[in-house]
């Protein structure tokens, strides 16, 4: 195939740093997504070419036309559904849910295989619920290997499927995101800004991607051609109840909330909601730089945004 993976940070950010800088190109799908938008935006900042795909991602011919006109380095998924205004959606849109999240996906990566190329597949980390042997306030989180437990969601369960069949692909980064966060408060996508418009909240502590800090080592991440599965968090937990109270330190000192049980939440959602905490060792040891969620909520998203006094 002609693909140099899982490279590792004592051989190939070390050469990165000695020799010449390889000439990139990044070929990323999701245009007019958050993460995918957000990328461009990063590469365009950083001087790095990138074009986005046009093709359908169930379509073959049109990745590979894709493929063939902006000749790329590396290729960036960013594209699928997750439903509008929330996965809801997707239980009741399953054959679309599966065209997208699943066929689109697998096609992808079999024709950057193909063409000897790293694909870096922002999946998600909502395929695992808090269980006997990961306990809420245990610290205990899932690993990369870990099963995923939680069916709660159609959403879940095709990112599950595509997952387990991405890891006969050597050539896929699949990187579990969870309950993405950005400095852009504005945003509906934004977790904080979806909990701060609701109505009440339950208060679980979560394992969540702050992805100011998360999304450019996605791209030292391609750079280094890491491969296989790794959970795309900070290290840590923080709950519903934690962030809204930053919010109303930093941003809003009138803002205040209710809480309700999981049992009322169900009452007013489709689909049951995944909660639990992913261990990011692997990723923390790639990148030792890598802050706690709560520390990079701080730097990265309220200390930015700030309105009021706090220190």
């Amino acid at each position: 195939m002609g693909v140099a993976t899982n490279g590792s940070s004592s051989s190939t950010s070390e050469s990165a740093e000695t020799t010449q800088p390889q000439a990139y190109k990044f070929l990323i799908y999701g245009r007019t997504g958050w993460i995918g938008g957000l990328l461009g935006q990063l590469c365009a900042a950083r001087g790095i070419p990138f074009a986005y795909g046009a093709g359908r991602l169930e379509n073959r011919a049109q990745l590979e036309a894709d493929i063939d006109e902006v000749a790329p380095t590396h290729v960036f998924n960013a594209a699928g559904v997750t439903g509008r205004p929330n996965v809801d959606w997707c239980e009741t849109h399953r054959t679309e849910t599966i065209r997208s999240n699943v066929c689109g996906t697998l096609t992808l990566a079999d024709v950057c295989r193909a063409r000897g190329l790293v694909l870096i597949n922002y999946a998600t980390g909502c395929i695992f619920e808090y269980d006997a042997g990961h306990q809420l306030g245990t610290g205990i989180g899932f690993k990369e290997e870990d099963t995923p437990n939680f069916v709660g969601s159609f959403y879940s369960k095709t990112k599950a499927m595509v997952e387990e069949l991405l890891k006969n692909y050597e050539n896929v980064c699949t990187l579990r995101v969870r309950m993405p966060i950005s400095s852009d408060l504005s945003n509906p996508r934004n977790f904080i800004t979806k909990i701060a418009r609701y109505d009440k909240v339950v208060d679980i502590p979560n394992s969540m991607t702050i992805l100011d800090e998360l999304l450019p080592i996605s791209i030292e991440m391609a750079k280094r051609n890491l491969t296989g599965i790794w959970n795309f968090t900070n290290p840590g937990v923080v709950s519903h109840n934690e962030i809204l109270e930053m919010y109303r330190d930093y941003i809003d000192p009138n803002f205040s909330w209710k809480n309700f049980t999981l049992e009322e939440q169900a009452k007013v959602i489709v689909a049951p909601r995944s909660n639990n905490e992913l261990d990011c060792t692997k990723l923390k040891a790639e990148f030792p730089e890598l802050l706690s969620i709560k520390d990079s909520l701080v730097r990265y998203v309220f200390k930015p945004n700030q309105k009021t006094s706090k220190a």
